[in-house]
């Protein structure tokens, strides 16, 4: 559980880690549920970057700098 500001490519790694861990069964009970609480909060903060940049992905910028939505049919 890293203290620095990660990217999202470090968290989807912490992800499996923790993933595995859990999988393992090899650690007690109290630290399985830190683990999970941990994981929940990292995979909400992974799908709200994906969220964003879904958003941007949604406009395309034109010459003049305006945005407009962008629909893929």
């Amino acid at each position: 559980m890293s203290k620095k500001e990660q990217n999202f490519e470090e968290k989807i790694k912490e992800l499996e880690v923790i993933i595995s861990e859990l999988e393992n069964g090899n650690i007690d009970l109290e630290t399985s549920i830190e683990k999970y609480t941990y994981a929940m909060k990292l995979v909400k903060e992974c799908d709200d970057k994906l969220k964003n940049i879904e958003d941007k992905m949604a406009q395309i910028v034109l010459e003049n700098n305006e945005t407009k939505p962008f629909d893929v049919e």
